[in-house]
């Protein structure tokens, strides 16, 4: 059986060093069927563009922010995809865009 706590806590351990240590940060919005927007900001780890903080705007106002200090709870979870710009329908934004979301 697997130790879900241990898991858990060498995921977060993940997540957190990748958001302590990145460098470069990269910046995106997503506009999903519904009318939400995503707002998304990775770094490169091994190749690939991993999410370490997302906010979920709601069409009904509501905003979902996930990161290694809180990955999931009722209404949704911190993607654990790696996200590729070329092939997912994401746009590019500032750090200041994405920045204004996370602490409104």
């Amino acid at each position: 059986m697997v130790d879900l706590e241990r898991v858990k806590a060498e995921t977060v351990a993940y997540y957190r060093a990748l958001d302590q240590d990145a460098i470069l940060r990269n910046h995106f919005r997503h506009t999903d069927e519904e009318g939400g927007l995503w707002y998304f900001e990775a770094v490169t780890d091994r190749g690939e563009l991993i999410v370490i903080k997302q906010v979920e705007l709601t069409s009904a106002g509501q905003r979902h922010r996930y990161s290694w200090e809180h990955l999931e709870d009722e209404h949704g979870f911190l993607t654990d995809q790696a996200i590729d710009p070329e092939e997912d329908p994401l746009e590019a934004i500032s750090a200041e865009e994405f920045q204004r979301v996370w602490t409104r």
